[in-house]
């Protein structure tokens, strides 16, 4: 496939050409994309947004459009597309200087291959207004650490956790929500049942939807790299160092492929260590004093159920959170789990080791209503057939290299694979 190459504005009034055939792309231009991260709530952040942050920000909108528009479908091999893109920026100079480590950092999360060219730009006069009213502003909030928080259960006891530790109450958790239904529902669900239990704010919680128009491909690799610069620019505000909680567990976070079909990019890497590895890098390379860390990057979904600070709590409402990766389909008026996509299959055996009764409600439990279900349990179990501990080592590096830790990855993923066991031999 030839190089799509995308020219992205954030103003109307930016008048840049390039002589060359490209896709004019306005993000401000509601046919185009929508999102919602100007609201009101900005307004009772501590400061104003640094300009990497913001321009960091728009870029992560800019290469989530650019992957939602051009389908996959279209290249040689069904998978890997080729992007140029030409993005408007607020700090030229330093992104100019870690260029090259985003685009690498691009390529190992969608698998397409990224070349990113930069010009410069002023602020808007919507982020002027903005900028202004944060700064007369007196009723402002402080904070110490963001989570993120998505509605899954993984996210859910990530938010317990932090809450039963941190009496203060000084964290952002930070939500967003595209097209379709299954997602904002249970983030809603768990946000008020969090605001009463622990006596939050409104204020403590900021959800963002942003939908690419006419968005055809469905892969979406790249939405991670956007969730996480929501998070980004609201931690710029507080102008300190602060944490960036991702809650995953360790087993997913891998990315470990049961069966060759899955290999590299197939399998998602939204928070595989060396793609946060990079991630950090950036961070730390553009001077933003954010510090990403994933408390369970070594315990599987059971143990994160069984470790969890208020288990009665997390028990009550396991059945509002959504692990599912299609939770709503066409004709449906309600959304559940379907129970034999590998996030329902993860979540149904760590309920099961944490020994606490599973009342959610899957569209089926025994992997018979659909041919896809049959598909995946039988790539399910010829997955654990072919697992072999002495080559677990080897195996949690399909998805990606491994810097650090080997051997406690390797003893996670021994326990995952476990876990995964016991269930469907079941």
């Amino acid at each position: 496939m030839s190089q799509v190459k995308i020219l992205c504005r954030v103003n109307e009034a930016d008048s840049f050409k390039i002589n060359d055939n490209y896709i004019d792309y306005n993000i401000n231009q509601n046919n185009i994309f929508t999102y919602t991260f100007w609201n009101k709530k900005l307004l009772h952040l501590p400061n104003f947004f640094t300009k990497t942050a913001l321009d960091m920000l728009y870029i992560s909108l800019f290469v989530y459009g650019a992957d939602r528009i051009i389908p996959r479908d279209s290249t040689d091999d069904c998978w890997t597309r080729n992007f140029k893109l030409y993005i408007p920026v607020l700090d030229k100079d330093a992104w100019v200087k870690n260029k090259k480590l985003l685009e690498a950092m691009l390529c190992f999360l969608s698998g397409d291959s990224w070349e990113i060219e930069f010009r410069q730009r002023e602020l808007t006069k919507r982020e002027k207004e903005y900028k202004n009213s944060i700064e007369v502003n007196k009723n402002k909030i402080d904070f110490n650490e963001v989570c993120m928080f998505s509605g899954g259960l993984d996210s859910f006891i990530g938010a317990i956790d932090l809450l039963e530790d941190n009496l203060e109450r000084d964290i952002l958790f930070v939500s967003h929500y595209g097209g379709g239904k299954g997602v904002k529902e249970f983030q809603d669900i768990l946000r008020n049942k969090l605001i009463k239990k622990y006596n939050l704010m409104e204020n403590n919680f900021y959800s963002f939807y942003a939908s690419a128009k006419k968005g055809v491909e469905e892969t979406t690799r790249t939405r991670s790299f956007m969730f996480f610069s929501h998070a980004v620019v609201l931690a710029s505000s507080s102008k300190k160092t602060v944490k960036l909680i991702v809650p995953e567990n360790g087993l997913i976070s891998l990315n470990i492929p049961l069966t060759s079909s899955r290999l590299g990019s197939s399998s998602t890497r939204t928070t595989h260590p060396y793609y946060l590895s990079m991630f950090q890098e950036l961070l730390n390379n553009l001077k933003l004093d954010v510090n990403i860390t994933n408390p369970y990057q070594f315990k599987t979904k059971g143990e994160m159920i069984k470790g969890c600070s208020n288990i009665e709590f997390l028990r009550k409402n396991i059945i509002n959170t959504m692990s599912c990766s299609h939770p709503f389909l066409y004709g449906e008026t309600d959304t559940c789990h379907c129970g034999y996509c590998l996030p329902c299959v993860i979540r149904r055996a760590a309920i099961l080791k944490a020994g606490i009764k599973d009342d959610t409600r899957y569209r089926d439990v025994d992997f018979t209503s659909k041919d896809i279900a049959k598909v995946n349990y039988s790539s399910y179990m010829l997955g654990l057939k072919k697992f072999d501990k002495k080559r677990a080592f080897l195996n949690i590096q399909k998805a990606g290299p491994i810097k650090t830790d080997l051997e406690k990855f390797t003893d996670l993923y021994i326990r995952g694979m476990n876990e995964l066991k016991t269930f469907l031999e079941d």
